[in-house]
């Protein structure tokens, strides 16, 4: 547990004073105007810098360069076929990543929408897998002021002028709007999923204006927390002698990015909504009323509001274009703002526009108008909505997202989210406040590790999250051209007793029905042979998942996807979900247990299609029954898995012990027996499978002399540290489950090949004061890698006793911490991969002399839960100082997988920094693990210590995975 007072390094504190003065603070001392105490800030004046991208040494490249032919080939081969592939080094985007980000738009899985720290609207995700970096510059907010009978007047863009073009008056367009804001006065302040840009006299010397940005990202509320919504709340503060009228524009253009506002047929329609919500929608006219969208994606509307009350006017002007030939310029849209402060309300009476012609985009504005008296003040709500209803993936499959179960599929979708937001945001405020408030006034944390650890969770937003309604899972649309992946399910049957009972869970089998009448599954072996599964013996499971649909309607809560990274389009890679699920488990747990029933149904599944593996030209089967996939695929998520083709994952080391420890602490974490149940089959057969591994029947699991884990361009020779430890508690954990499931046999089985497995790892790696890289023989074997002690990250995480006695992992801890990180620019940059015992950065493969940033905020928890609270936090700020602060590369809101000594980083937006909730976790260990009955490694050992199997022979899952690769393309039927 943290104590008290530890904190004597620079605390990296943030004071709102510094950016906003005192004066400004007090004046917005009301309803949330203010920023917060704690918030990662920026001036809008700062410079958003280009970021350096990676790249390979000449060896490295050398040594991958066949792999780069392979990739090469396989990239064109899917363009070919209209898809991306789901890792394409190859491919650069036009704008360049730069150092501009901040706080995105909306709730989780309806697609996304970033918005840059100095207001442009960028970085879109609407179309799954997709993402357009590029702002869409006609996307603005910009304020009108007029005072003294007009004699004053002040126009701006709310957004420092970056803008091409600026100055040329006979353009038509947007280079002719004032885009005169300076920002040197102006201040972005971010705690996700909030943010505040306060403008202190800018353009108006007497006018403070607050602009807060809120979304609906609550944890626990699973029905507002999938809504594509936003609202942006203005504060006006007049600290003139006169009353001013004060008008905001909200300006929008039918575009998800790139060059979809060229598509044409776009029409805009106005509306006046109840509790006086009044703005424009979007729609098409030829593909439905929604709007168009590229390449046959699936339609997008939007709509943008404001709120009318009795001091605000809203009024609308439903088309303005960017080009000469249009009927309303932007230009003379931008002339009738700074001549009237607001459009005709006629314009709400004119109906659908026209729709626009190809290669023409269509904008629309929104305007809110109000008078401020001398030393007034007043509030302006806007809100923005997407209703993009239907996700379809690129091999067939469609799905309703999760908002739709509660607003329906139709056009008027979008209206109705922008008037609920208006009048719900601050019950969401309120929600927001009540979460994150305890961790924010707890006085033992440093100031950046508390607004740090909220703005990480832009990724369950900006992520590429998909969350779907699973009720509608039946109705989906299925590619007949794809063989369907196969699922082998047998029935487990539990009393009603047992599902009430926590612990001394007793099962009663059945045998299945098969439909030619006989028991068990018939599987064919070498072509000319048949192995049956023989009916489970009274200690055995067989195999049974619940089906989503099955669950109660309670706690449906649809099913969820989120992308490995914006670069490496795989949903819910289960190696890097290993550290990111933290987030998850802490605040969406439904989620987190619906993605690990997920994972549980793939191990029972096999798909015997062929795939080409890029590292070796080899090829082997997609997904082996008893191994864990890689991923849930890419272009058609649950049904055809394992998008990665780099290696075959089913000879990974990581994956299987990763799914074992993960169901474990969820099930210690949450309690649930039910899910317990569900999911123990897979449990066992993924331990089984591992089964394999053990060459020397020691009971520890061997590498194969190639990246066989999440480091996957970093050879492992014989046991390796990294996959060893997981695999030592994941024995542990499997012992626990089975004790409390009732699987006893299991347990003790799991339990003697721990006592074995644990003293051939410690033999075999333990040098004195770490674990070695690996056992081979190598040039870097004894490497120190900062990862080592992953399995008992998990252990304590999990409530289990330690792997290793006090010593060794303190040992080991600080060695890292000596020499991973303190060694690197004095700790200023989170912890290197791999460091040789001389003092010098690993650099046998890319990986190894990488910092990766959520492996940092593991070791950081692994740290914490040792007792080591100052390095911990001195080792998560190497990763704030570099990604975060002034001083850093600029990686904020877009924390990559890693970057180099030098600041090249590789894999921008990824799913692996969610891991800081794992130090929060530690700090904070939940009541249920915290009361959960302990195992004891040491208890009397039921079968012979000599037993190293872990199934009986008839299970045969070892011998099916072992033959996987004779099933060719048939695959496993459903029996139940």
């Amino acid at each position: 547990m943290i104590t008290g007072n530890i904190f004597h390094h620079r605390k990296n504190s943030w004071p709102p004073e510094e950016y906003v003065s005192r004066n400004t603070l007090q004046l917005f001392d009301f309803d949330s105007a203010a920023p917060p105490k704690h918030a990662w800030r920026r001036r809008l004046n700062s410079h958003a810098n280009i970021l350096k991208e990676f790249s390979v040494t000449f060896m490295e490249a050398i040594k991958m360069v066949r792999l780069g032919i392979r990739l090469w080939s396989y990239v064109r081969e899917e363009a070919s076929h209209g898809r991306k592939a789901p890792i394409d080094p190859f491919t650069r985007e036009s704008c360049k990543p730069s150092a501009s980000q901040g706080v995105p738009l909306g709730g989780m899985g309806s697609g996304s929408i970033s918005r840059g720290f100095r207001g442009e609207f960028r970085q879109w995700q609407i179309v799954p897998g997709t993402c357009n970096t590029s702002p869409v510059m006609a996307n603005q907010f910009s304020i009108f002021i007029s005072r003294d009978g007009g004699k004053k007047k002040y126009a701006s863009v709310l957004a420092p002028g970056q803008h091409e073009g600026l100055g040329k008056t006979s353009d038509e367009g947007i280079s002719s709007w004032g885009w005169n804001l300076n920002g040197q006065h102006s201040t972005y302040h971010a705690l996700f999923p909030r943010a505040w840009t306060i403008y202190d006299g800018e353009p108006d010397p007497d006018l403070k204006v607050s602009c807060r940005q809120i979304s609906p990202f609550i944890p626990h509320n699973y029905r507002d927390s999938s809504l594509p919504t936003a609202v942006f709340v203005y504060t006006l503060v007049n600290t003139g002698k006169e009353r001013a009228k004060v008008s905001l524009l909200f300006s929008w253009a039918n575009s998800i990015g790139g060059i979809s506002d060229l598509s044409g047929e776009h029409v805009n329609e106005p509306f006046i909504g109840e509790d006086g919500v009044s703005g424009i929608s979007n729609v098409s006219k030829n593909c439905g009323p929604f709007h168009r969208t590229a390449k046959g994606n699936p339609p997008v509307t939007f709509a943008v509001a404001a709120s009318e009350t009795q001091n605000v006017n809203v009024t609308v002007l439903p088309c303005f274009g960017l080009t000469e030939g249009s009927f309303v310029t932007a230009k003379k849209m931008w002339g009738k703002m700074m001549e009237d402060g607001q459009f005709d309300r006629e314009n709400f009476n004119c109906g659908p526009s026209m729709p626009s012609s190809p290669g023409e985009t269509l904008c629309a504005a929104v305007s809110a108008s109000a008078w401020v008296e001398p030393h007034g003040k007043c509030t302006i709500a806007f809100s923005l909505a997407w209703s993009s209803p239907k996700v379809k993936f690129l091999k067939g499959s469609s799905y309703h997202r999760r908002y739709t179960k509660f607003y329906g599929t139709s056009e008027r979708a979008a209206q109705d989210l922008v008037h609920d937001a208006l009048t719900n945001y601050k019950c969401w405020e309120e929600e927001i406040e009540k979460w994150q408030s305890p961790i924010l006034k707890d006085k033992r944390l440093p100031e950046w590790y508390k607004f740090t650890l909220f703005n990480e969770l832009y990724f369950l937003v900006a992520g590429g999250t998909v969350w779907i309604d699973s009720s509608l899972l039946s109705s989906d649309v299925k590619n007949d051209q794809d063989p369907p992946m196969k699922v082998e399910r047998k029935d487990v049957k539990a009393t009603e007793d047992e599902m009430n009972c926590r612990h001394g869970t007793v099962f009663e089998h059945t045998s299945t029905s098969c439909s030619n009448g006989s028991a068990g599954v018939g599987i064919k072996q070498n072509g000319d042979s048949t192995i049956t599964r023989k009916k489970r013996t009274s200690r055995q499971f067989s195999h049974h998942l619940k089906s989503q649909d099955q669950l109660d309607g309670d706690e449906d809560v649809g099913r969820f996807l989120y992308l490995e990274g914006v670069e490496y389009i795989m949903w819910c890679t289960y190696d890097v979900h290993f550290y990111a699920s933290f987030a998850l488990l802490e605040l969406f747990p439904k989620i987190e247990l619906n993605i690990q029933r997920d994972f549980a149904k793939a191990v029972l599944s096999e798909d015997g299609r062929k795939v080409k593996f890029l590292a070796e030209g080899n090829y082997g089967i997609r997904k082996a029954i008893g191994a864990v996939p890689h991923d849930l695929g890419t272009h058609d998520p649950w049904k055809e898995l394992n998008a990665y083709n780099i290696h075959d994952t089913s000879k990974w080391k990581d994956l299987n012990p990763k799914f074992v420890l993960q169901v474990y602490r969820d099930f210690a974490a949450t309690g649930d027996m039910a899910f317990g149940i569900d999911v123990w089959p897979a449990v066992r057969t993924a331990m089984e499978y591992m089964e394999q591994f053990d060459r020397d029947d020691d009971g520890l699991i061997e590498n194969d002399e190639f990246p066989d884990q999440t480091y996957d361009a970093w050879t492992v020779h014989g046991v390796s540290a990294y996959c060893g430890c997981l695999w030592l508690a994941a024995l542990q954990s499997a012992a626990a489950m089975a004790q409390q499931v009732g699987d006893k046999f299991f347990a003790e089985t799991c339990k003697s090949k721990f006592f074995s497995a644990k003293i051939a790892f410690e033999k075999k790696l333990w040098n004195g004061s770490y674990f070695n890289y690996d056992s081979g023989s190598s040039s870097n074997s004894k490497s120190i890698q900062a990862d080592q002690l992953a399995g008992q990250w998990y252990t304590l995480s999990s409530g289990l006793p330690p792997l290793f006695d006090e010593f060794k992992t303190r040992s080991a801890l600080q060695k890292i911490y000596d020499f991973n990180v303190m060694k690197v620019e004095g700790g200023r940059m989170g912890a290197v991969n791999g460091m040789h015992p001389n003092g010098k950065v690993d650099e046998s493969c890319m990986q190894s002399r990488e910092i990766w940033t959520g492996v940092t905020y593991a070791v950081a928890a692994n740290m914490l839960l040792a007792g080591m609270e100052e390095e911990a936090f001195t080792t998560a700020e190497g990763i704030f100082i570099a990604g975060w602060s002034e001083e850093g590369f600029g990686y904020w809101f877009q924390t990559p997988e890693g970057w180099t000594i030098d600041g090249h980083f590789r894999s921008l937006i990824y799913m692996r920094p969610l891991a800081i909730w794992s130090m929060q976790w530690a700090l904070s260990i939940p009541k249920a693990i915290l009361e959960a009955p302990k195992i004891n490694m040491m208890d009397r050992i039921l079968i012979s210590l000599a037993t190293f199997s872990l199934s009986l022979p008839e299970t045969g899952v070892r011998k099916i995975a072992n033959k996987a690769g004779c099933f060719g393309n048939s695959a496993l039927q459903c029996t139940c």
